[in-house]
């Protein structure tokens, strides 16, 4: 298998270094190709992987082309690229873009996957969720699960329910570090050390991750075993209900994948 990759920024980085990084590819078998900044070049450099010169040296033997550039770049990419990923496999990573714009620009892709990573992709720790433009062949289907399989964990949706996952998982680590942040902030104004509340913070964040995921029970269980009648975890429940907790949540994420969706039709 042989992967070339258009765009080299942070999640081309991490697919790479997740594929090195597993043995499921080596160094000879990826290429890339940037813009005008240098994040080709320090990929390369980092890597060890080619940095190709132009379309037709990033695509010659290359079976399959990871679209990894900003969305706003794809109307602006090389007409060429249309006919030289004739009969090739498009995995897209490229934010907001739909499976029938893509097949415009690669009208002759033998098949195009669009998948939705989140930033914990960089460390081989993402959630992706993808949909495929028709049926995958199982050899297909292998290297979608190998490329996704670089960056952690992979769900497949149908392609409507991709604003969802945006509003979710694709946006859901912004509103984690928001609330990495007030908890922080709360323990400063409960009295701690910056260092310390920010320590507990993060700790209490990672561990209570880490037990949902093991115990593999409704977050709410976990939730009523740490809570007391009358205790101080229950005083604290009792605010966060009294302020409409989960309902600001749920605007959080409508409100992203509303935004989503209206970006999907630019």
């Amino acid at each position: 298998m042989k992967v070339a990759f258009l765009g080299a920024g942070r999640m081309a980085s991490a697919m790479v270094g997740g594929l090195l990084a597993r043995q499921a590819l080596a160094p000879d078998d990826l290429a890339c190709l940037s813009g005008a900044d240098r994040t080709g070049a320090e990929l390369a450099a980092r890597t060890g992987i080619l940095l190709a010169g132009s379309p037709d040296e990033l695509l010659a033997g290359a079976d399959t082309l990871v679209l990894a550039f900003k969305p706003q770049n794809l109307a602006q990419a090389n007409p060429r690229l249309g006919e030289l990923t004739a009969g090739r496999l498009i995995f897209s990573i490229v934010a907001g873009k739909r499976l029938a714009r893509l097949q415009q620009v690669f009208p002759r892709a033998r098949n195009i996957v669009r998948c939705m990573p989140n930033t914990p992709a960089q460390i081989g720790a993402g959630i992706t969720a993808w949909c495929a433009q028709k049926e995958l062949t199982a050899s297909d289907r292998a290297t979608v699960g190998t490329l996704l399989g670089a960056l952690g964990k992979a769900v497949e949706l149908p392609e409507a329910q991709l604003d969802a996952v945006t509003g979710l998982s694709g946006s859901g680590p912004a509103y984690v570090f928001e609330f990495a942040a007030a908890l922080r902030d709360a323990g400063v104004a409960a009295g701690l050390p910056a260092a310390a509340a920010e320590a507990l913070a993060v700790e209490t964040l990672l561990g209570s991750a880490r037990l949902l995921e093991q115990r593999k029970i409704a977050p709410e269980a976990l939730r009523d075993e740490v809570v007391s009648p009358n205790g101080t975890t229950f005083a604290g429940l009792q605010r966060m209900k009294a302020r409409d907790f989960r309902g600001i949540i749920k605007e959080t994420v409508l409100a992203a994948t509303a935004r989503s969706q209206e970006l999907s039709k630019e």
